[in-house]
């Protein structure tokens, strides 16, 4: 890429988008695209056609999608499979149609089949049934690799796929609902620390900037300690301390790049490495000549991870939260272990820097400052 290529940043706003850009702006790129939703729909077939016959993108980094938690993915099935299969559809497509030079898909590590061994390798795609709580959301994902394969083979397009573990950062989404484990337990654990401490005032400040089911600092206490219930956030009784409920037995292991990094893979991978490069490389480690094209995609991760139960003690240490944290094991676990073998990426010459003790208390302290600069 050069520094005035123009280079298309799909879903440029969200968590990954955004690091994205952020990234590509630090290393001096210049000619940046990003239409928010309301500014180009990329459900519509049309105007996405339209807006790659007007802009005409050189590069293209596909980050626009529908994500969430594991309760949002396996509440909202039919949304998840759809938008997501009909984002990838239309930008990968019309990627082709109109002369990009080269793309990168993003996807996710759910897409290896729930019992696959650990780290999982590339080559375990498609090896056995996928996690049930998260499949339509995974299969969308999975098309996404396949597409981009196949247009490389039958097109000669430069598309690759890479595929992040569980990603925190700027930006994130804090949503109860529909956040990720990470953000949700630190605005949990947070919100619990203030009701330990009494601080209605930084409970309030908390919900004016994000509010829950429409409840804001603005609500009487009784309704905001009873949408807190909801989310597993419970006050103190006579004989119980403040209670965070975690779902889960806390015995799953989870691992965590810090976004901003993950951008940085993304943009040294399309500056250094070709679909041609990938397959040269992996025809060089394979002991017999590869007559199939699979698995071509990348994973991004840091090659550790954290249980659920130990990332929720370290959050509480870094916020100063003293209360319970109370593990329900009538609630699903996910998959019991998701850790990525990143062999591939660093074959390719990038490794991660943050780990996650670091990391945490970045998140924490940007979640803190969005509050401040709310108020101000």
């Amino acid at each position: 890429m050069e520094k005035n290529s123009k280079i298309y940043v799909a879903g440029h706003q969200g968590l990954v988008g955004s690091a994205i850009w952020k990234n590509l702006q630090g290393k001096g790129y210049t000619n940046l695209k990003g239409k928010s939703l309301n500014e180009l729909n990329l459900l519509d077939q049309t105007a996405t056609d339209q807006f790659f016959e007007q802009e005409k993108p050189e590069y293209v980094f596909l980050a626009a999608a529908k994500v969430g938690g594991i309760v949002a993915n396996n509440t909202y099935r039919g949304e998840f499979i759809y938008e997501n299969l009909t984002i990838q559809n239309n930008i990968i497509h019309n990627a082709w149609k109109h002369g990009v030079k080269k793309l990168l898909f993003l996807g996710s590590t759910c897409i290896y089949p729930k019992q696959a061994p650990q780290p999982m390798k590339e080559n375990f795609l498609l090896t056995s049934p996928l996690e049930y709580t998260n499949e339509p959301y995974a299969i969308a994902k999975i098309a996404g690799i396949k597409m981009c394969e196949s247009y490389n083979l039958q097109y000669g397009t430069n598309f690759i796929a890479v595929m992040p573990t569980n990603l925190y950062g700027p930006n994130d989404n804090f949503d109860l609902e529909k956040s990720h484990v990470l953000p949700a337990l630190i605005r949990k654990i947070h919100l619990g620390k203030c009701l330990k401490e009494d601080n209605w005032s930084a409970i309030r400040k908390d919900l004016n900037s994000r509010p829950i089911e429409n409840i804001g600092g603005n609500n009487e206490k009784v309704e905001i300690v009873q949408v807190l219930k909801k989310y597993g956030i419970f006050p103190a009784k006579e004989d119980e301390d403040v209670t965070i409920e975690i779902w889960g037995t806390g015995k799953p292991q989870r691992e965590f790049l810090w976004s901003e990094e993950m951008a940085d893979a993304c943009v040294y991978l399309m500056e250094n490495t070709n679909f041609k490069d990938i397959l040269a490389a992996m025809q060089e480690n394979s002991k017999e000549e590869i007559k199939e094209i699979r698995n071509a995609h990348i994973n991004i991760g840091t090659g550790k991870d954290i249980s659920i139960k130990n990332l929720a003690k370290l959050i509480s240490k870094t916020i100063g939260f003293e209360g319970e944290l109370d593990f329900n094991e009538d609630k699903p676990d996910g998959t019991m272990r998701k850790l990525t073998d990143v062999t591939k990426l660093h074959e390719l010459g990038w490794h991660h820097q943050i780990e996650i003790e670091e990391g945490v208390q970045k998140l924490y302290d940007w979640y803190i400052g969005q509050q401040e600069n709310q108020q101000q």
